[in-house]
């Protein structure tokens, strides 16, 4: 089935795309390595094990 040029210029796309799946799974990442590094960081102080 072929669409007239009417149908393809009125086509609108979904809520929840690949790149914004994309992007929030990329946040999420960043997000967590930061707690990860910031964890080790404070662990590293308290233990005074800075090497």
């Amino acid at each position: 089935m072929k669409l007239s040029e009417y149908e393809l210029s009125n086509l609108q796309g979904g809520a929840i795309t690949a790149a914004l799946l994309n992007s929030v799974a990329r946040v999420l990442n960043t997000v967590l390595e930061l707690g990860r590094t910031v964890g080790s960081s404070i662990r590293r102080i308290y233990s005074k094990n800075y090497c």
